[in-house]
């Protein structure tokens, strides 16, 4: 919901709020960027598995940072790479799934079982919306969409840590992300079977099978 909301004008605020980025002769790397959001982020975890709660959600924060300005920089000084996007990507995977064992390994060391498998949902669909995502665009162009998706499940992790409502937040990350990856599910299905469809139409003996079985034929399984 946030970057489809404001991904269009996101460039325009980093340039603003950051304009020592931008001011350089030589580019930072933006794989080094990429690379050290994700080594805050494991420390960030390694906080959070420990209890120190406030300092773990200011590190997710700082880790933010650097996954906000990545992209920013590679396109201001032209050096996107296919690698870059990649990289990027796999990274999110690790961030994702390493807070969310940090939170885990926190609350079962407490003893809170409950909260625990709370945190292992999230955690779970987290991993589902992202995959859900991935993989339906090595068919279709694009699948966004949906109540909590990455900008928001982090920001939610980072404010639960730091204000102490971390519980809560799970309940929602949990809920939300059960909601999400069927919303993503709901689109794919959508967005799939109209690409079956045009397939099937396209093909050249597809009506000529559907006239002689007198109807349409049974989808293929795979």
């Amino acid at each position: 919901m946030i970057k489809a909301s404001f991904g269009a004008r996101l460039d325009a605020w980093i340039h603003r709020l950051f304009p020592f980025l931008f001011r350089r002769s030589r580019p930072i790397d933006p794989n080094l960027l990429t690379c050290t959001g994700a080594v805050v982020a494991v420390a960030a975890a390694l906080m959070l598995a420990a209890g120190q709660l406030r300092l773990g959600g200011a590190l997710i924060l700082a880790s933010g940072f650097f996954d906000l300005v990545d992209g920013v920089v590679a396109r201001h000084y032209g050096v996107s790479t296919e690698f870059g996007s990649f990289l990027d990507a796999t990274l999110d995977r690790l961030v994702d799934v390493v807070l969310l064992c940090g939170v885990l390994a926190w609350y079962a060391g407490e003893g809170d079982r409950a909260t625990a498998a709370v945190a292992a949902v999230a955690l779970a669909t987290a991993v589902l919306t992202s995959y859900a995502k991935a993989r339906a665009e090595t068919r279709i162009p694009v699948l966004e969409g949906g109540l909590l998706e990455r900008g928001e499940r982090i920001g939610l992790l980072a404010a639960g840590a730091l204000f102490d409502v971390l519980a809560p937040v799970l309940w929602l990350l949990a809920a939300g992300g059960v909601v999400t990856v069927a919303q993503r599910f709901a689109v794919a299905y959508r967005a799939l079977g109209d690409l079956d469809a045009t397939r099937r139409g396209a093909s050249p003996d597809g009506p000529q099978r559907e006239a002689r079985s007198g109807g349409a034929s049974a989808p293929a399984r795979s």
